[in-house]
């Protein structure tokens, strides 16, 4: 495809200042229990079941759609192979880093996204691209 002349991203928007908003715990904690879960190549039910809970409800967890008590999220971090104190630290940290990174807001299609300022957002035929 190539470049569609009525697509233009507008740089900076109404409010250049305005940060994206930050992650919620929960979030931050399913997308690194995840990809700890991913990097070990375990299944849902594997590492559910070393856990003690449902796969279903991990599913959950890592989709940010729950947010598990501090006796889950140890239990959680031992079927991983690692500690309390060094999931925090991971999750804390990834949420430094997202704090870090500009972003610049886009609206794709009616729907409004925020991306990194470095990336170039994947453009479908016929969507309209519009700071926010």
């Amino acid at each position: 495809m190539g470049e569609h002349n009525g697509l233009r991203v507008i740089p900076g928007g109404r409010d250049a200042q305005q940060s994206r908003p930050e992650p919620l715990w929960r979030e931050a904690l399913g997308a690194r229990l995840r990809a700890l879960r991913l990097e070990q190549q375990g299944t849902l039910v594997d590492t559910a079941g070393r856990a003690g809970i449902s796969p279903q409800y991990l599913s959950e967890v890592e989709r940010g759609r729950k947010e598990p008590s501090s006796e889950m999220i140890a239990a959680l971090a031992g079927a991983l192979g690692t500690s309390l104190g060094e999931l925090v630290g991971q999750v804390a940290e990834a949420m430094r880093r997202h704090a870090l990174v500009p972003a610049r807001a886009v609206v794709l299609g009616g729907q409004r996204r925020i991306a990194p300022a470095h990336s170039t957002p994947t453009i479908a035929p016929n969507a309209v691209l519009l700071a926010a």
